[in-house]
């Protein structure tokens, strides 16, 4: 009898039965989807809709195993279902369906911080004393969905807090590895995990504990107790905290060897939602080019409506145009810059050239400034320049420090490749792609990373020299750096491609060589032959932005409790600043010498100390969220999947969707046909009462702005009042991009709001 092997891969949930003498026939193929349903219509005789669905399920298959995966009630009108597609033809038939989509991946966007903020020497304003203040901030708890939480880690302590605040409903979830009477505190009061949208993802142990590092890093950073003589090998070291470390903090993991799956972020967001959490910090993206089948713009809009502000990272696919994500109006949208911190390394090159780069280098001290013979390794392997593992020639490259060129794998996976091949140190250089943006890494060797100018001339010493050497020299750790902030390469940039008429992202913070904690489980390079430890880890990305943003906005609600969400998001950018600590305009590490632009930095880089007291904000009411998306002419039953209520209609809709009472401006012109765009705006004093602000104006010349009225006068505190900008732009303009801002000024505030013009032809997509 013919051998049968069975072969389940459940990353997919695909069934094939392979043949030893014939091709693998597929048998069944099941894969996740997310049905939205028509929620009002639950049939009397069911007593919950988790019944309802899983009654209706089980009616349209033969299959005796359950296929729900979840129920949601907080954050969508609906359930997740393995299902193959002739269950999912039946499902799109049935009168209680409204529609089907099938489930998408998510990614990670993977202690100076705080003094860089201004926080250690915070005015709390309205008369608050900081023992008021701290304990209004172990009021606040934020939500983190990411890769779950380590947590013996210092930065998660409840030394000193008081009791878990009554109003708190979420759970600490028991798992082999994790026991909520010990792991959990009063500081970790919640987590969770969400696995069944990415069955067979990973061989982790189903727990909240975090087996990748991401998760505990970006908690921390958002809300890490404090803890002195942190440091990665002693780099960095000082005392680490979080941005809001008197906060709560409760994890939901959602990430599986760095997938997460978007069912599993839905149901996150629909317990963290039940739960009680004050802020939801999600450092996760991918590409969704409609709101209606994003879940974190799906669970976040439930969020908002629940009170709960969500900040999200802009993503890393920056210097290209047009790849900023999470791009809904009701996320804080955060990109990433450098902070005033460096770990300088230098380069001495056989010609005596002493060339400056960064490094984490932590091993034997006789490493640096000893002479090495140097290699850049080109030709028969076209990925040998990469330095991507099995291709270098270890008869070439052992001994020697390697020049590898960045790009095509994981830096630190560069740095693995050099060792195997038994070099003994690596230069990492990057290319046009990556320009001058700096990241450190504790690579498994001695390493330098350079950038892109100092790497060309490194590959032109390596053209025009016959006897290659180079000296290594470590800096260690050095403040006060300037520039910075500076807007590193890889932080995701506008023009925003969902709406265009919005312009994201919002703010940007610190992102590069972040200090917070890290797992003891794992190496600081992740990979399996690091074996060293460390209580922290340095590690870049618009994942460590969105956290200090995270906790900035959990410190805002502290102080004022009784915003919205929009209220809360608008003091941030409206109180960010634009010049960096040496007086200029950002700089963007994309290309030497350029300054950043709002399609790089949003409003700016957030200023916790000015979002306590912004004077003005831009609020934004669920009305209007529906009448955006209104504008975008989306059909009745997906803005219900978003907004999940019936009573609405759009009759009322924005003429010009740019028209939401947004804390930003993007313009956009149609060259040689719409040369007039008119905008009004609400403003709500939340500052003194008797409080009067004049317009200030600044504008590219091809552009007339006039705003009206150019005084604005508020007679008491929460008084609204509206104001009409008219942009005009000049005949014959070039396709292109330009800048300027319009200010609400006082003595006291400045209410700032950076404009994006935009010239386009019905051929052009929109250009930085």
């Amino acid at each position: 009898m013919e051998a049968v092997v069975i072969i389940l891969l459940f990353s997919m949930n695909i069934l094939f039965f392979l043949h030893s003498s014939t091709s693998a026939i597929p048998i069944s193929t099941k894969k996740t989807y997310i049905v939205h349903m028509k929620h009002h219509l639950k049939p009397p005789s069911f007593s919950t809709h988790h019944q309802w669905y899983k009654t209706h399920l089980q009616s349209l298959t033969s299959s005796t195993q359950n296929s729900l995966l979840y129920t949601y009630t907080n954050a969508y009108h609906g359930f997740a279902a393995s299902l193959d597609s002739h269950e999912v033809e039946l499902l799109r038939k049935s009168e209680y369906v409204v529609n089907i989509y099938q489930d998408t991946f998510y990614t990670p966007q993977t202690t100076r911080t705080p003094e860089f903020l201004g926080l250690d020497k915070i005015d709390f304003g309205a008369g608050r004393t900081s023992p008021e203040f701290n304990m209004a901030a172990q009021d606040v708890i934020i939500g983190v969905l990411d890769s779950g939480v380590w947590p013996e880690s210092e930065s998660f302590s409840d030394l000193g807090m008081s009791n878990v605040p009554s109003r708190w409903r979420g759970k600490c979830q028991s798992a082999p590895d994790f026991d909520p009477k010990v792991h959990c505190n009063r500081k970790l009061i919640g987590a969770l995990y969400f696995s069944e949208g990415c069955q067979g993802c990973s061989q982790e142990i189903q727990s909240p504990r975090d087996y990748n590092g991401h998760g505990t890093h970006t908690a921390s950073t958002a809300a890490g107790s404090i803890v002195a003589n942190a440091s990665l090998f002693g780099y960095a070291k000082g005392t680490a905290r979080g941005m809001a470390p008197q906060a709560r903090i409760a994890s939901y993991k959602v990430c599986w060897n760095e997938q997460c799956a978007g069912s599993d972020i839905l149901a996150a967001f629909d317990h963290a939602i039940m739960d009680g959490v004050d802020v939801l910090s999600v450092s996760l993206s991918n590409n969704e080019k409609t709101y209606y089948t994003d879940p974190i713009a799906l669970g976040a809009f439930a969020a908002m409506e629940k009170g709960i502000v969500v900040s999200c990272s802009a993503g890393n696919d920056g210097p290209v145009a047009s790849t900023v994500v999470n791009t809904a109006p009701w996320v804080i949208t955060v990109g990433a810059a450098t902070l005033d911190r460096d770990f300088p390394a230098t380069v001495t090159l056989g010609n005596g050239q002493k060339l400056q780069g960064v490094s984490l280098y932590s091993g034997k001290v006789e490493m640096g400034n000893k002479l090495l013979s140097l290699v850049y390794q080109q030709g028969g392997n076209s990925s040998s320049n990469l330095c991507f593992r099995g291709s270098l020639d270890p008869n070439i490259v052992g001994g020697k420090v390697v020049l590898c060129d960045r790009g095509g794998n994981a830096r630190v996976e560069k740095g693995l490749a050099v060792k195997e091949a038994n070099g003994v140190g690596m230069i990492l250089a990057n290319t046009p792609e990556t320009g001058e943006e700096l990241l450190a890494d504790s690579h498994i060797l001695p390493a330098v990373a350079v950038g892109r100018k100092v790497g060309d001339v490194i590959r032109e010493y390596v053209k025009t020299e016959n006897n290659l050497t180079v000296v290594f020299s470590f800096g260690g750790t050095v403040v006060k750096v300037k520039p910075s902030p500076v807007v590193i390469t890889f932080s995701s940039r506008g023009p925003n491609a969902i709406v265009p008429e919005i312009l994201k992202p919002d703010v940007i913070g610190p992102g590069v060589n972040i200090l917070a904690a890290w797992p003891r489980n794992i190496g600081p390079t992740s990979l399996d032959i690091d074996r060293r430890r460390t209580s922290f880890n340095i590690v870049s990305g618009t994942s460590m932005s969105c956290p200090h943003v995270s906790g900035v906005a959990a410190l805002v609600k502290a102080v004022h409790p009784e915003w919205s969400p929009s209220a809360t998001k608008s003091a941030i950018m409206t109180t960010a600043y634009t010049q960096d600590n040496t007086n200029s305009s950002f700089h963007d590490s994309a290309l030497y010498g350029t300054f950043s632009n709002p399609f790089a930095h949003g409003s700016g880089h957030v200023n916790p100390q000015k979002a306590f007291s912004p004077g003005l904000v831009y609020d934004i009411r669920i009305q209007d969220h529906i009448k955006f998306l209104c504008s975008l002419n989306y059909t009745i039953d997906q803005i219900q999947s978003i907004v999940r209520r019936l009573n609405f209609t759009c009759a009322k809709k924005f003429a010009d969707v740019g028209q939401i009472n947004y804390p930003s401006f993007s313009v956009l012109f149609e060259i040689n046909s719409k040369r007039v765009v008119r905008y009004t705006r609400e403003v709500t004093n939340v500052g003194a009462a008797s409080s009067v602000y004049e317009v200030a104006i600044d504008a590219p010349p091809s552009v007339t702005v006039t705003v009206k009225p150019t005084k604005l006068v508020f007679k008491k505190v929460g008084e609204k009042l509206h104001y009409t900008v008219t942009f005009v732009s000049m005949k014959d303009v070039k396709p292109g991009n330009a800048f300027g801002w319009i200010s609400w000024k006082n003595a006291k505030h400045e209410v700032r709001s950076p404009v994006a013009y935009s010239w386009l032809t019905p051929q052009l997509d929109l250009e930085t």
